[in-house]
């Protein structure tokens, strides 16, 4: 009689172990599990921060290249004036 109420207990433990084994590793897989279709990969992440690199990089680029052009017309209008005499500039 008491090796049937061992087997019991074992039984029972053997159950609860298996069902909190279960219970585990179905909260494990709910939080890590995101379908494919539902979120953007990691080349697109980078594409999209990489092209707005890119954009910042051509508006300074433009920025760099205006401001030159504007010191490189200071700098011929100085050495223009200080070749001429000032009268003949009017």
């Amino acid at each position: 009689m008491a090796s049937s109420g061992y087997l019991q207990v074992v039984a029972a433990v053997l159950a609860v172990q298996i069902a909190c084994y279960g219970a585990a590793d179905a909260e494990q897989e709910t939080g890590t599990v995101i379908p494919a279709e539902s979120r953007p990969c990691v080349d697109c992440h980078a594409f999209e921060f990489m092209q707005r690199a890119l954009q910042d990089l051509k508006k300074t680029a433009f920025n760099l290249d205006a401001r030159t052009e504007t010191l490189v017309l200071r700098a011929e209008r100085r050495a223009l004036c200080d070749c001429m005499p000032t009268n003949s500039l009017r």
